[in-house]
């Protein structure tokens, strides 16, 4: 009977590994090749970033936990990174006026807290204040960020902070995993200004079968990557930049690489449905998109299902990834997708075509002019919605404990005579060595450890802007409170990730840290992430353990000061536990 016993003990065992082998989720594999190549959207032959010959890059499509390997090979003439998008905080957020609640006020003074579900690095709560949405001083705004998750694992983030660059004629290995997550994104380079140059493509992340999603499947789905384009090369705009210019304003809008094609990009057939992943992948500007003649049907917001209204156009934020349901309910002819700048004093535009199969020619309907102001942005902003985050009710609303309140303030200043941006008074300069790694190997001087502090300097003045490779420290587990203060007169989007901040306002958020890593919070209108407006968030735990932060990879490149540190130094890495 014992022997018995044992037998069907170790069948069990085996069955149970057997089955958790079996359990894994699905490896997909990509090779990518990076090379300039000749260009002409606006008219002007410039060289581009090519990914396998593509501009823009190659499609990744996956399905929730799927593991993702990208071999990366740079035949570029200098090094090169690809971001995900490190942040991705699909949340809630409220977007104020300074006139109309005071900051103060705001601290401490939490009415009601909703979000969207984060699926990204951090858990965000969102400050609702009751009292201010219901007297129409604030706009419920859910804003997120396009990127796959980076579990435990900012190692593979991809950013300067984070990495090294893969040097010329090299290669390097992502490997990612897709961990809980659905929706449209984006990747990008992240080194210098490179993302004006291409090198971004698209990230789809499919719900695993059987799981349900709120709106029936679509009979296609389409990519459109929308954003501001320059004829100048990437490294004159640098240049500009580095010899004190500014930017001048961009040259046109490209839709999936293009302006103004010829053709059809997209064919549907009349009475069916149709999916539309938008992602605006531009340096500079809100864009807003319409389809001639048709409602869109809002159905996620980066990786989040919405509320599902209809709009006839929508802003799309820089750095913003939503997807959209239209029905193919018109005659059959051609109609226009439309891509405006938003909040410019000159309008530019682009055109594709959505063909209807059978198409009798050009749609009759005139093209609609597009509101350019922000209050139509905010209404349109408070509009949307999504599901209440953390369902199960681990965290009680009302009754968290905030353990610090952290003001963010954007500025322009001068610093030695040269244009700078900076937060909090500190304008970011980037290391010679991954803040990571210093941080892993204990290599002292190359950050300063809460080198920005909590709140901006009075007044903003150009004596008090400093450059500096700053960290602000932060323990994991903790909740913070985090007010966007934005004084200046333009849009401020931000990444960590995300928020839009608008002109003279603010926004307030609530965030569980509770992924450990060395993450980037930085403007995305991108001249001013180049020249400083930028710093890194350590969210710090003593216990080292693989519970909360994986190993560093076994193929992490090494650069700078970390390139003397050696696999066998015991001393300079920090030690891991497996429990």
């Amino acid at each position: 009977m014992a022997g018995s016993k044992n037998e069907s003990l170790v069948f069990l065992v085996y069955f149970l590994c057997f089955s958790a082998a079996a359990a894994e989720a699905p490896y997909r594999f990509y090779d990518w090749e990076v090379t300039y190549g000749n260009i002409n959207p606006l008219g002007v032959p410039q060289q581009a970033i090519l990914i396998n010959g593509q501009f823009p890059g190659p499609k990744i499509e996956c399905q929730t936990n799927d593991n993702l390997i990208i071999n990366v090979h740079n035949n570029l003439s200098e090094p090169f990174l690809l971001s995900w998008y490190d942040l991705d905080l699909h949340t809630s957020e409220l977007i104020c006026s300074f006139k109309a609640l005071n900051i103060k006020r705001l601290v401490g003074e939490t009415y009601l807290i909703c979000s969207i579900l984060s699926t990204f690095i951090f858990s965000v709560y969102t400050l609702y204040m009751d009292y201010s949405v219901r007297n129409g001083l604030c706009a419920f705004l859910p804003i997120c960020r396009n990127g796959l998750q980076e579990r435990k694992n900012s190692w593979q983030d991809g950013v300067s902070g984070t990495n090294c660059p893969i040097p010329p004629s090299q290669n390097f290995t992502y490997r990612m995993q897709a961990k809980d997550q659905i929706g449209s994104f984006f990747y990008f380079p992240s080194l210098a200004f490179h993302k004006a140059a291409g090198g971004f493509g698209a990230i789809y992340i499919h719900s695993r079968p059987l799981i349900p999603v709120p709106f029936s499947p679509p009979a296609d789905e389409y990519t459109v990557l929308i954003g501001d384009w320059y004829t100048a090369n990437h490294k004159a705009l640098q240049n500009m930049l580095d010899s004190e210019r500014k930017l001048p304003s961009p040259d046109g809008i490209l839709i999936n690489g293009k302006r103004n094609p010829d053709g059809a990009d997209f064919t549907v057939e009349q009475g069916k449905m149709y999916r539309l992943h938008i992602s605006n992948v531009g340096l500079h500007n809100t864009l807003n998109f319409l389809i001639q003649g048709h409602n869109m049907t809002l159905v996620e917001v980066e990786g989040t299902h919405t509320v599902q209204n209809s709009y006839t156009s929508l802003d799309v934020h820089i750095g913003q990834s939503l997807s959209v349901l239209f029905i193919a309910n018109r005659p059959a002819r051609d109609y226009r997708i439309v891509v405006s700048t938003c909040f410019t004093n000159t309008t530019l535009r682009s055109t594709t075509i959505i063909r209807y199969a059978g198409s009798s020619g050009s749609a009759f309907e005139s093209l609609p002019s597009v509101p350019r102001d922000v209050d139509f942005s905010i209404n349109q902003a408070r509009s949307i919605s999504g599901p209440r985050s953390n369902p199960q009710g681990s965290y009680h609303y009302g009754s968290i404990n905030v353990t610090r309140t952290i003001r963010l303030a954007n500025s322009a200043r001068l610093v030695g005579g040269k244009q700078r941006y900076a937060v909090n008074g500190v304008s970011f300069v980037e290391a010679d060595t991954p803040l990571k790694l210093a941080d892993y190997y204990n290599i002292s001087g190359v950050f300063k450890l809460n080198g920005i502090p909590d709140s901006p300097p009075a007044n903003h003045t150009p004596e008090k802007v400093r450059s500096e490779t700053a960290v602000m420290d932060s323990d994991h587990h903790s909740f913070i409170e985090v007010v966007l203060e934005n004084s200046e007169d333009s849009i401020q989007s931000w990444h960590l990730d995300g928020y839009n901040v608008y002109p003279r306002g603010w926004t307030a958020v609530l965030i569980a840290l509770d992924n450990v890593g060395m993450w980037n919070m930085r403007s995305e209108v991108w001249a001013r992430r180049y020249l400083g407006q930028q710093f890194y968030l350590r969210v710090y735990t003593p216990s080292h353990s693989f519970r909360d932060e994986l190993p560093i990879p076994d193929n992490a490149l090494l650069c700078g000061r970390a390139a003397t540190a050696t696999n066998n130094d015991n001393n300079s890495r920090l030690s891991f536990s497996r429990c």
